[in-house]
């Protein structure tokens, strides 16, 4: 990586249902420290930081007596503005990656595209609304958050799976290994933006 360059950053957000602070480091071994008060949603938090190698640290306080729609949107928020931040002018970056992640019977493929363009494309299906206390459709929610955040064009597809956690985890495991891909300095270009436009500017 140019030495020059410290991808690091740090998110405060606060609203009436969340009060968010994020402090990342692209260019970490993946130690988190994660506390939003809801149990599975931190156990994907710690996957994504974990096999991105993205180190996170994560703090939500939000309206739980509601529901944890809002905090885990609103951490998705903080979290791709984080991510946006830290990236900079994106110079230097791989941009591209994709990858299909196996979990026993699960298969989750995702794409990614660091490229200034906030996209989603989701095509994964559960067949129960929760996985214990946590809402299945708030796996898109997040990552619907993270993608527009971040500005990135994420592509996520679970091929084939019966357990619902395996397939959420999956989801994020996935992610995490392509956005480490994509995000690392490519050494045969470390300064040039990867655009024939010169700009990857979210």
């Amino acid at each position: 990586m140019n030495a020059r360059k410290m991808r690091k950053a740090e998110i405060s957000r606060k609203t009436n249902e969340t009060g968010i602070s994020v402090s990342i480091n692209l260019d970490g071994t993946g130690k988190y420290d994660i506390a939003t008060g809801i149990g599975f949603f931190d156990h994907m938090l710690e996957q994504l930081a974990r096999h991105s190698l993205i180190d996170m640290q994560i703090r939500c306080d939000g309206d739980l007596h509601v529901d944890d729609h809002h905090s885990a949107e609103d951490t998705a928020i903080a979290l791709g503005q984080a991510i946006s931040k830290a990236l900079g002018d994106r110079a230097g970056i791989n941009r591209y990656a994709s990858l299909d992640l196996a979990m026993d019977e699960t298969l989750t493929r995702a794409a990614i595209d660091v490229s200034g363009r906030p996209f989603l494309v989701w095509k994964v299906k559960f067949s129960r609304a929760k996985i214990g206390s946590f809402d299945t459709e708030l796996v898109q929610e997040f990552f619907q958050a993270l993608a527009q955040n971040a500005g990135i064009t994420l592509h996520v597809e679970n091929l084939y799976g019966v357990n619902n956690h395996h397939i959420a985890e999956t989801c994020f495991k996935a992610v995490a290994r392509t956005l480490r891909k994509a995000i690392e300095q490519d050494p045969r270009q470390p300064d040039s933006v990867p655009s024939t436009k010169g700009t990857l500017s979210a």
